[in-house]
C-alpha cells in the first residue's frame, strides 16, 4: 500500500466482479487510520460522482467513510439535516493504488436510519449480478456473513455507528479544510 497522508485527497473507483468501473468519486480526504484496527477513515462533501453510464451528480452533505483492509463492507455516515444516516456497502476490503481507493462492490447494501432502524436494500441485484458474474460459492458464504456482521455492528452500535463520533468527524474535517485555505 502507498504510503498514506492525512489530509490528503484521494479518488475512489468502485468495481463490479468482472473488473469494470462501477462508480468513481472525485475526492475524499484522508482523515485517520488504524491499521491495528484495519480502519482507514475518509470524508467528503459536494464531491462529484460518475457513474458508469457518465451521469454525475454531487453528494449533498458531508460524509465520513469509515474503509477496511478486512471487512467485506464499508460504512458511509452521512450527516443530514434529519439526523445522521448511514449507508453501508457490501464490499471487498479496499487497496489503495495510484491516489486512488478501489474495491469491488457486491451491492447488497444497509440502509440505517437516524432511529436506528436499518433496512437491507437490493437484494434483487445482489442475485442477478451474482448469475451474471458467476460469484464463486466462496464469495457468496462471505457475503451473507458479512452482513451478518455488519448488522450485529448496527444493533450493537459499534464505534462505527457513534453519532458522537461521525459528529467529531466532520468537525475534524471542516477544521482541516480552514487550514488548507
Amino acid at each position: 500500500m502507498e504510503k498514506l497522508i492525512i489530509g490528503k485527497k484521494y479518488q475512489i473507483h468502485s468495481y463490479k466482479h468482472n473488473g469494470e468501473i462501477y462508480k468513481s468519486w472525485d475526492e475524499a480526504t484522508l482523515l485517520n487510520y488504524n491499521f491495528k484496527k484495519g480502519v482507514l477513515i475518509f470524508a467528503n462533501d459536494h464531491t462529484k460522482v460518475t457513474e458508469k453510464d457518465g451521469h454525475t451528480w454531487q453528494t449533498k452533505e458531508p460524509a465520513i467513510l469509515f474503509f477496511f483492509l478486512n471487512k467485506w463492507y464499508n460504512i458511509i455516515g452521512q450527516y443530514k439535516d434529519r439526523g445522521i444516516c448511514y449507508y453501508c456497502n457490501m464490499a471487498s476490503p479496499i487497496i489503495i493504488e495510484s491516489n486512488t481507493i478501489k474495491y469491488i462492490d457486491y451491492d447488497l447494501d444497509v440502509k440505517v436510519f437516524p432511529s436506528g432502524s436499518f433496512k437491507i436494500v437490493d437484494k434483487n441485484e445482489y442475485n442477478y449480478h451474482k448469475k451474471q458474474y458467476k460469484y464463486p460459492k466462496e464469495i457468496d458464504y462471505i457475503i451473507k456473513k458479512e452482513l451478518n456482521n455488519l448488522i450485529k455492528e448496527i444493533k450493537n452500535k459499534s464505534e462505527f455507528f457513534s453519532k458522537d463520533q461521525v459528529k467529531r468527524w466532520v468537525k475534524y474535517y471542516e477544521n482541516l479544510k480552514k487550514e488548507k485555505k
